[in-house]
């Protein structure tokens, strides 16, 4: 279940998508200079399939920027940005947001 702010957080805590940084709030992490911020973004009312999409943002002093996209469909394949595209640390970043998915911070 995602996290409740309060509402004292601030309103510089955006997500890349310019939404509020407690909407579907997952968790964070670290990876070298970089922090990574996992969201969920929900499911479509009317995909009878009921697939979460989530984003994950990451931030290394310059602003949060979208670092990828993916959904819990076995199927899927992220939609990584560009500047991650083919990154080392691919593998690691996904397997961290999956221990996120199942346990996400309180």
């Amino acid at each position: 279940m995602a996290r409740l702010a309060a509402a004292d957080e601030g309103p510089y805590n955006l997500r890349s998508d310019g939404k509020p940084g407690i909407d579907g709030y997952l968790g964070d992490f670290h990876r070298g200079p970089a922090v990574f911020t996992l969201y969920t973004l929900g499911s479509h009312p009317a995909d009878p399939a009921r697939i979460t999409e989530y984003l994950l943002d990451v931030e290394d002093g310059a602003g949060p920027r979208e670092c990828c996209r993916f959904t819990d469909d076995a199927d899927s394949v992220p939609e990584w940005s560009r500047t991650w595209q083919n990154d080392p640390w691919c593998p690691a970043i996904m397997l961290r947001c999956q221990e996120l998915i199942d346990h996400p911070s309180d």
